[in-house]
């Protein structure tokens, strides 16, 4: 997979390369700001992005408004966020554009192999999002009236999905029965009024949607196309 890295940080841009090249991938560009990371997709056409958020030239949200903007201009490529911050509007719009993104916080990332399956996963065009993310986006401060419907655990399974995990995974980490889980992904779907749908990663972008636009109907907010599906592991 040949990748473009954005990262202000010298030391954190050429470990993170390293890493990655011996797991088989191309870096093949390494920037420190916003303008030279849309530059450089624009020159090499890479398979994949990962972006901090905060860089230079304003050194507040340039990275993850730059990973907007490459969606709109490629709404194909993937990107991935690796930040110590969660920017709560713009991570749940990039989140809303479509199969292949993912949003995680280097401080949460515990092992190399799973930064590097996370990765992979929405490169493949899944997701993987770090829970104290989808935290944020769940604050009851920005809860839709459909929202505080659900029941804690339905929280905990709402959650879980939209981390990118499949029904399996989640009564794994819920320990519970798997049909527990479809019978509370149906009624998280029917309490936010929106329709079953064929994956995982689909009603994760329907929710996600949901809670960035509440005024979005529900055929709107899931038109992207499902993403294979698989049983992910995100990290912790």
């Amino acid at each position: 997979m040949r990748l473009v890295i954005a990262e202000d940080s010298v030391l954190l841009r050429e470990g993170l390369s390293q890493i990655l090249a011996r797991f088989g991938h191309e870096v093949c560009a390494g920037v420190g700001d916003a303008p030279a990371l849309l530059e450089a997709v624009a020159a090499h056409a890479p398979d994949c992005v990962v972006t901090d958020v905060r860089m230079p030239p304003g050194l507040r949200d340039e990275g993850l408004r730059a990973a907007l903007q490459l969606r709109t201009e490629h709404p194909a490529l993937p990107v991935l966020v690796l930040s110590q911050y969660v920017e709560n509007s713009y991570a749940s719009d990039l989140l809303a554009t479509g199969d292949g993104v993912g949003y995680l916080l280097k401080d949460r990332v515990g092992e190399v192999a799973e930064f590097i399956e996370a990765l992979e996963r929405v490169a493949a065009g899944g997701t993987a999002i770090d829970p104290e993310v989808v935290r944020r986006l769940l604050a009851p401060d920005r809860e839709p009236a459909e929202l505080r419907r659900l029941t804690a655990r339905e929280r905990e399974v709402l959650a879980a999905m939209a981390e990118g995990r499949s029904n399996g995974g989640i009564a794994r980490a819920l320990v519970v029965s798997e049909a527990a889980v479809v019978k509370h992904v149906r009624s998280i779907l029917t309490k936010l009024d929106l329709p079953p749908a064929p994956d995982d990663h689909r009603r994760v972008l329907a929710v996600l949607a949901y809670l960035r636009h509440p005024d979005r109907s529900p055929a709107t907010a899931a038109d992207p196309a499902p993403a294979p599906a698989r049983a992910p592991r995100h990290p912790a």
